[in-house]
């Protein structure tokens, strides 16, 4: 079930680049047909989606975060790719590592130590050694990418707290909320960016909808589930899929000119995320 959820979740960065829509837009369908998908679930799994007011905030301020996580990342992606700007955003773990470390006092491992010069020797591999021959478009890429890193690290530190929380939603349910606001905050960054919600033919219609209920929806949903019976250094393996394939299918669909150096900056990206993310342990005080 992993695996497959991380297979669907690699379409994403995908599905952005072949939508015939601006950044915002897809992320206002993304959440839209979400939410839609995920409150259908809860109907299912009969989840309550309401017990007070603190589970509300909490999903607000989350979506906040993901919000800003899909308007950076969105753009990452059309201006270098669906690979790179996915491998950049995947370094949330080295975020979350460091908020753990300084804020709950969190140990971690040598591993850890390891992984933040091989995370940039990677990404320096992958972006290009000679920095100012890059044209403007793809440096904002880049430093798009690594936006999409720390606001994606607020919204998983956002989630934890609300799952840790005494008076909390089902996982399902507060997810359909925090879809649901992510699309209202969205929503108006819309028009205020002079786009409209048109949408300009079928293909683009399908493919939005297959954004929103697929990877937002079913594969977050079996993930979710999944993560509950796998241990955490094989789901943090697992969960790799999701930069790999994206590397993969950039490669493969929109033909990515990529270098055998540039290849091997990938490798060492993905493993550095890999030992980042199997680094942390539990915390030592609260």
């Amino acid at each position: 079930m992993l695996i497959l959820g991380g297979a669907l979740i690699s379409l994403s960065a995908v599905f952005v680049r072949l939508a015939d829509v601006g950044p915002s837009v897809s992320g206002f369908y993304r959440n839209l047909f979400g939410a839609a998908a995920l409150f259908g679930m809860v109907a299912v799994r009969r989840e309550t989606l309401w017990r007070g007011w603190m589970p509300l905030v909490v999903a607000f301020v989350a979506a906040v975060f993901f919000a800003g996580d899909i308007f950076f990342w969105h753009r990452s992606i059309h201006y270098v790719g669906p690979g790179l700007a996915t491998i950049m955003a995947n370094g949330q773990v080295f975020v979350l590592a460091a908020v753990g470390v300084l804020v709950f006092h969190e140990k971690v491992t040598w591993s850890f130590w390891v992984a933040i010069p091989m995370a940039v020797l990677g990404l320096v591999l992958l972006v290009g050694v000679d920095w100012v021959r890059l044209d403007d478009t793809y440096r904002t890429g880049v430093v798009f990418g690594l936006l999409t890193a720390l606001t994606y690290a607020g919204y998983l530190l956002t989630l934890r707290r609300a799952q840790r929380a005494r008076v909390r939603l089902g996982s399902v349910a507060s997810l359909a909320i925090v879809t649901t606001f992510t699309a209202s905050i969205l929503l108006p960054v819309v028009y205020a960016e002079g786009e409209t919600l048109r949408v300009p033919n079928a293909r683009t219609w399908l493919i939005l909808v297959t954004y929103g209920v697929v990877c937002q929806g079913a594969a977050w949903a079996i993930i979710s589930r999944a993560l509950r019976s796998v241990d955490a250094s094989r789901a943090g393996l697992l969960l790799l899929l999701q930069p790999t394939l994206t590397f993969v299918w950039d490669i493969v669909l929109f033909r990515r000119p990529t270098s055998a150096l540039e290849a091997f900056g990938a490798v060492l990206a993905l493993a550095a995320i890999y030992l980042g993310n199997s680094a942390r342990r539990s915390p030592a005080t609260k």
